[in-house]
């Protein structure tokens, strides 16, 4: 399968790695994603992953806590996540490498960005953790960040959706999906894509947003090949 985007960043929820259960880690459901993972990695492609938390920890319901405490407790949470994909994929034979914004150094290299990318030309995965290292900034927007430092040509958004939708299609049967979109839409609309920090990233370091729909792990590497699947949000 011939590949459209050579170097993609791959931002996974963490909802996305506890399946059904909602909370925590699911191992069948990390088993698949990863096998999605390793199939575009086959393909050649240099693969940069961003992984949330939020199926361990979401600071904006904790109540009464302190907002950057309750942040960092967060970064925390997207190392275990980020532990558990690097576990798996290297039970597939594939090289990785977890880099975390918080030093850590007896658990995962400290992000260096020259470090991340010479990872990538020798062929590893690179898993960074810990968002971008500061409170009140969403994983979203270390995704559009760490995409635009490695020179990633593109994002690819896996999330519970299979793309973008005029309202939330869960709660609405009559909710339109996008094929396509400029991020001016997004931002005036204020559309379930990124938050807006992340998405006037994306716009101004030119870097297009593919979403779609994890659920088919294999959706990676028909995005990866250019194929036609989820929402693409691109600059007008």
């Amino acid at each position: 399968m011939a590949v459209k985007y050579k170097r993609i960043l791959l931002k996974l929820s963490g909802e996305a790695l506890s399946g059904d259960k909602g909370f925590g880690l699911d191992v069948d459901t990390i088993q698949q994603i990863c096998e999605g993972i390793k199939k575009a990695y086959d393909m050649g492609v240099e693969i940069g992953i961003v992984v949330g938390g939020g199926n361990f920890w979401r600071g904006r319901s904790s109540g009464d806590m302190e907002r950057v405490r309750a942040d960092q407790i967060g970064m925390l949470a997207t190392v275990m996540n980020a532990l558990a994909v690097a576990d798996a994929l290297e039970h597939m034979g594939v090289d990785v490498r977890v880099q975390t914004a918080l030093t850590m150094q007896q658990v995962a290299e400290p992000y260096i960005r020259n470090r991340a990318t010479r990872h990538l030309e020798k062929g590893r995965v690179v898993i960074f953790a810990c968002g971008t290292g500061n409170p009140y900034f969403s994983t979203d927007t270390a995704s559009a960040l760490r995409a635009a430092e490695i020179g990633a040509d593109i994002i690819f958004k896996a999330t519970m959706v299979d793309g973008v939708y005029n309202k939330d299609p869960k709660k609405y049967p009559d909710a339109v999906k996008y094929d396509s979109l400029s991020f001016t839409n997004v931002l005036t609309d204020q559309l379930a894509v990124m938050d807006s920090t992340a998405a006037s990233m994306c716009r101004d370091n030119h870097l297009p947003i593919l979403v779609f729909d994890i659920k088919d792990p294999d959706n990676i590497a028909r995005a990866a090949a250019g194929e036609t699947i989820g929402t693409l949000v691109t600059e007008e």
